[in-house]
Protein backbone atom coordinates (compact mmCIF):
# COMPACT_ATOMS: atom_id res chain seq x y z
CA UNK A 1 0.00 0.00 0.00
CA UNK A 2 3.01 2.20 0.13
CA UNK A 3 3.07 4.02 -2.69
CA UNK A 4 4.81 7.35 -1.82
CA UNK A 5 7.92 7.02 -4.00
CA UNK A 6 6.88 5.93 -6.84
CA UNK A 7 3.72 8.53 -7.86
CA UNK A 8 3.97 9.46 -11.39
CA UNK A 9 4.64 13.05 -11.79
CA UNK A 10 4.22 12.99 -15.52
CA UNK A 11 1.69 15.74 -16.59
CA UNK A 12 0.20 13.58 -19.12
CA UNK A 13 -0.43 10.93 -16.66
CA UNK A 14 -3.32 13.66 -15.69
CA UNK A 15 -6.96 11.92 -14.75
CA UNK A 16 -9.13 13.02 -17.18
CA UNK A 17 -11.93 13.37 -14.14
CA UNK A 18 -9.93 14.81 -10.98
CA UNK A 19 -12.84 14.96 -9.41
CA UNK A 20 -13.64 11.35 -9.49
CA UNK A 21 -10.80 10.86 -7.31
CA UNK A 22 -11.00 13.82 -4.55
CA UNK A 23 -14.74 12.30 -4.10
CA UNK A 24 -13.09 8.72 -3.47
CA UNK A 25 -10.69 10.22 -1.15
CA UNK A 26 -13.03 11.80 1.05
CA UNK A 27 -15.10 8.47 1.58
CA UNK A 28 -11.84 6.81 2.06
CA UNK A 29 -11.39 9.48 4.79
CA UNK A 30 -14.37 8.96 6.85
CA UNK A 31 -13.28 4.63 7.09
CA UNK A 32 -9.95 5.57 8.84
CA UNK A 33 -12.30 6.77 11.69
CA UNK A 34 -12.82 2.54 12.25
CA UNK A 35 -10.12 1.06 10.03
CA UNK A 36 -6.58 2.88 11.15
CA UNK A 37 -4.55 0.83 9.50
CA UNK A 38 -5.45 2.66 6.15
CA UNK A 39 -4.61 6.58 7.54
CA UNK A 40 -1.06 6.69 6.23
CA UNK A 41 -1.87 5.59 2.41
CA UNK A 42 -4.70 7.64 2.87
CA UNK A 43 -2.42 10.28 4.25
CA UNK A 44 -0.64 10.11 1.24
CA UNK A 45 -3.05 10.46 -1.03
CA UNK A 46 -5.04 13.07 -0.19
CA UNK A 47 -1.58 15.25 -0.75
CA UNK A 48 -2.59 14.59 -4.81
CA UNK A 49 -6.26 15.74 -4.89
CA UNK A 50 -5.12 18.85 -6.66
CA UNK A 51 -3.83 17.46 -9.39
CA UNK A 52 -4.58 13.51 -9.11
CA UNK A 53 -2.34 11.24 -11.56
CA UNK A 54 -3.28 7.63 -12.89
CA UNK A 55 -0.94 6.56 -10.47
CA UNK A 56 -2.50 7.84 -7.66
CA UNK A 57 -5.83 6.38 -8.75
CA UNK A 58 -4.30 3.08 -8.95
CA UNK A 59 -2.70 3.37 -5.31
CA UNK A 60 -6.90 4.32 -4.32
CA UNK A 61 -7.78 1.43 -6.29
CA UNK A 62 -5.50 -0.61 -4.19
CA UNK A 63 -6.92 0.68 -0.81
CA UNK A 64 -10.37 -0.67 -2.32
CA UNK A 65 -9.01 -4.06 -3.07
CA UNK A 66 -7.42 -4.33 0.53
CA UNK A 67 -10.47 -2.72 2.11
CA UNK A 68 -12.64 -5.73 0.45
CA UNK A 69 -10.65 -8.49 1.04
CA UNK A 70 -10.78 -7.82 4.89
CA UNK A 71 -14.04 -6.15 5.48
CA UNK A 72 -14.08 -8.37 8.51
CA UNK A 73 -11.52 -5.82 10.38
CA UNK A 74 -11.99 -3.23 12.34
CA UNK A 75 -11.79 -1.65 15.72
CA UNK A 76 -13.27 -2.93 18.88
CA UNK A 77 -13.97 -1.89 22.46
CA UNK A 78 -14.05 -4.30 25.18
CA UNK A 79 -14.85 -3.05 28.93
CA UNK A 80 -11.63 -3.32 30.95
CA UNK A 81 -8.94 -1.37 32.48
CA UNK A 82 -8.96 2.75 32.04
CA UNK A 83 -5.38 2.80 31.27
CA UNK A 84 -3.88 5.16 28.83
CA UNK A 85 -1.22 4.16 26.63
CA UNK A 86 0.27 5.73 23.63
CA UNK A 87 2.84 4.89 20.72
CA UNK A 88 4.65 7.57 19.03
CA UNK A 89 7.01 7.14 15.91
CA UNK A 90 7.95 9.11 12.97
CA UNK A 91 9.48 8.77 9.23
CA UNK A 92 12.23 11.28 8.95
CA UNK A 93 12.68 13.05 5.77
CA UNK A 94 10.26 10.85 4.30
CA UNK A 95 8.49 13.30 1.65
CA UNK A 96 10.63 12.99 -1.45
CA UNK A 97 9.54 16.65 -2.36
CA UNK A 98 9.95 19.09 0.79
CA UNK A 99 11.74 16.36 2.94
CA UNK A 100 9.63 16.58 5.76
CA UNK A 101 8.81 13.82 8.35
CA UNK A 102 5.48 12.38 8.73
CA UNK A 103 4.39 12.00 12.90
CA UNK A 104 2.75 8.94 13.89
CA UNK A 105 1.21 8.26 16.95
CA UNK A 106 -1.42 5.28 18.26
CA UNK A 107 -3.35 5.83 21.83
CA UNK A 108 -5.22 2.83 23.51
CA UNK A 109 -7.78 3.21 26.22
CA UNK A 110 -7.34 -0.20 28.67
CA UNK A 111 -5.99 -1.88 25.42
CA UNK A 112 -8.50 -0.23 22.95
CA UNK A 113 -7.74 1.82 20.56
CA UNK A 114 -9.40 5.29 20.97
CA UNK A 115 -6.92 7.98 18.93
CA UNK A 116 -4.30 7.60 16.37
CA UNK A 117 -2.76 9.95 13.63
CA UNK A 118 -0.49 10.50 10.72
CA UNK A 119 0.64 14.01 9.45
CA UNK A 120 3.18 15.42 7.93
CA UNK A 121 5.06 17.75 10.20
CA UNK A 122 4.71 21.49 9.67
CA UNK A 123 9.17 22.46 9.48
CA UNK A 124 11.92 20.59 8.11
CA UNK A 125 13.63 18.40 11.11
CA UNK A 126 17.87 18.24 11.06
CA UNK A 127 17.80 14.93 12.20
CA UNK A 128 15.82 11.55 13.08
CA UNK A 129 15.73 12.82 17.15
CA UNK A 130 14.53 16.01 16.38
CA UNK A 131 11.40 14.10 14.39
CA UNK A 132 10.84 11.82 16.86
CA UNK A 133 10.92 14.44 19.15
CA UNK A 134 8.10 16.16 17.66
CA UNK A 135 6.08 13.27 17.38
CA UNK A 136 6.39 12.73 21.03
CA UNK A 137 4.95 16.36 21.74
CA UNK A 138 1.91 16.05 19.23
CA UNK A 139 1.20 12.86 21.28
CA UNK A 140 1.52 14.46 24.57
CA UNK A 141 -0.98 16.81 23.29
CA UNK A 142 -3.21 14.07 22.27
CA UNK A 143 -3.18 12.65 25.76
CA UNK A 144 -3.76 15.92 27.49
CA UNK A 145 -6.95 16.28 25.49
CA UNK A 146 -8.08 12.86 26.21
CA UNK A 147 -7.34 12.91 30.17
CA UNK A 148 -9.15 16.54 30.27
CA UNK A 149 -11.94 14.33 28.04
CA UNK A 150 -11.98 11.52 30.53
CA UNK A 151 -12.27 13.90 33.31
CA UNK A 152 -14.96 15.72 31.94
CA UNK A 153 -17.21 12.76 32.21
CA UNK A 154 -16.64 12.12 35.80
CA UNK A 155 -13.49 9.12 34.81
CA UNK A 156 -10.43 10.08 37.33
CA UNK A 157 -7.24 8.89 35.70
CA UNK A 158 -5.08 7.36 38.49
CA UNK A 159 -2.18 6.31 37.14
CA UNK A 160 0.04 8.55 34.53
CA UNK A 161 0.56 7.50 30.86
CA UNK A 162 3.01 5.73 29.52
CA UNK A 163 4.33 7.20 26.37
CA UNK A 164 6.14 4.39 24.12
CA UNK A 165 9.15 5.31 21.65
CA UNK A 166 11.84 3.79 19.68
CA UNK A 167 14.04 6.58 19.49
CA UNK A 168 16.67 6.75 22.46
CA UNK A 169 18.14 9.99 21.80
CA UNK A 170 14.84 11.65 21.75
CA UNK A 171 14.35 9.79 25.12
CA UNK A 172 17.57 11.02 26.23
CA UNK A 173 16.33 14.63 25.84
CA UNK A 174 13.06 14.74 27.39
CA UNK A 175 15.03 13.21 30.33
CA UNK A 176 17.99 15.96 30.07
CA UNK A 177 17.09 19.13 31.72
CA UNK A 178 20.35 20.95 29.68
CA UNK A 179 19.67 22.47 26.42
CA UNK A 180 22.51 22.63 24.54
CA UNK A 181 23.22 23.68 20.53
CA UNK A 182 22.09 20.37 18.96
CA UNK A 183 18.10 20.85 21.17
CA UNK A 184 18.04 24.54 21.38
CA UNK A 185 16.44 24.38 18.08
CA UNK A 186 13.59 22.28 19.14
CA UNK A 187 13.24 24.14 22.75
CA UNK A 188 9.61 24.67 22.96
CA UNK A 189 8.97 20.89 22.21
CA UNK A 190 11.40 20.24 24.75
CA UNK A 191 9.97 22.37 27.61
CA UNK A 192 6.33 21.24 26.68
CA UNK A 193 7.38 17.31 26.78
CA UNK A 194 9.38 17.81 29.85
CA UNK A 195 7.02 20.07 31.41
CA UNK A 196 4.09 17.46 31.85
CA UNK A 197 6.55 14.48 32.44
CA UNK A 198 7.23 16.59 35.78
CA UNK A 199 4.05 17.27 36.97
CA UNK A 200 3.51 12.96 36.58
CA UNK A 201 1.21 13.45 33.50
CA UNK A 202 3.13 11.52 31.10
CA UNK A 203 6.19 8.81 31.80
CA UNK A 204 8.51 8.03 28.76
CA UNK A 205 9.35 4.43 27.69
CA UNK A 206 12.05 2.76 25.37
CA UNK A 207 10.07 0.50 23.06
CA UNK A 208 12.27 -1.54 20.06
CA UNK A 209 11.46 -0.87 16.68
Amino acid sequence: MEQRHRLSTSSSDLLSDPGKYRRLIGRLIYLTITRPEINYSLHILAQFMQEPRQDHWDAAMRVIRYLKQSSDQGIFLRPTSLELEAFCDSDWASCPMTRRSITGYFITLGGCSVSWKTKKQTTVSRSSAEAEYRAMAAAVSEIIWLRSLLFSIGVQMTTLTHLFCDNQAALYIAANPVFHERTKHIEIDCHFVREHIKTGLVTTDHLPT
